[in-house]
């Protein structure tokens, strides 16, 4: 095989290899704050890293472990809750990313299960020599420096951010 096929076929694996550690990264956050792992949610953020949820504006691990840790989000584990993040769309430029998806809050109310929030989340990453991420033995992995969440409710933002999302525009944009 050539140099210059080797590089094309090790890029390529490279993609993958990040497209998948994003999108596992991405999903472990579910499971983590549904858990009540606060420490292990802050760590999927970068130590300066934001959490933007509609009303809410959380800057640093320590404010966004805080939100695991409070009572309001503890009785929801306590009454039974799924955070469900949908599959992504991952853009990939270099050792930044930005993806977007769907996630749904699910609880669990007199004997049933419904939906409390469905949200418009929009993710900006970044590649670190220490993430949370599960890279190929190099050591590398991914974080959250900006997720940006908006509710579905009608308001134009909410389509824009996931619209804008999926060619690779920063929030806002």
């Amino acid at each position: 095989m050539s140099e210059d096929r080797l590089a094309a076929v090790e890029a390529r694996l490279r993609s993958l290899e990040d497209e998948r550690d994003i999108a596992r990264m991405m999903a472990s956050y579910g499971p983590l704050v549904d858990g009540g792992d606060a420490d292990g949610v802050a760590a999927l953020w970068a130590p300066d890293g934001v959490y933007d949820i509609d009303a809410l504006f959380l800057a640093g691990r320590e404010r966004i472990g805080a939100m695991v840790r409070s009572a309001a989000h503890q009785g929801w584990i306590r009454q039974g809750c799924a955070h469900v993040v949908g599959p992504p769309h991952i853009t990939v430029d270099g050792d930044e990313a930005v993806a977007v998806c769907h996630s749904l809050m699910v609880v669990h109310e007199e004997g049933r299960y419904v939906v409390r929030r469905a949200t418009a989340n929009h993710w900006l990453l970044r590649r670190t020599d220490s993430g949370s991420g599960s890279g190929s033995g190099s050591g590398s992995g991914w974080q959250v420096v900006t997720r940006t969440n908006r509710i579905l409710d009608g308001r134009p933002e909410s389509p824009a951010l996931l619209a804008g999302g999926v060619r690779g525009e920063p929030a806002g944009v």
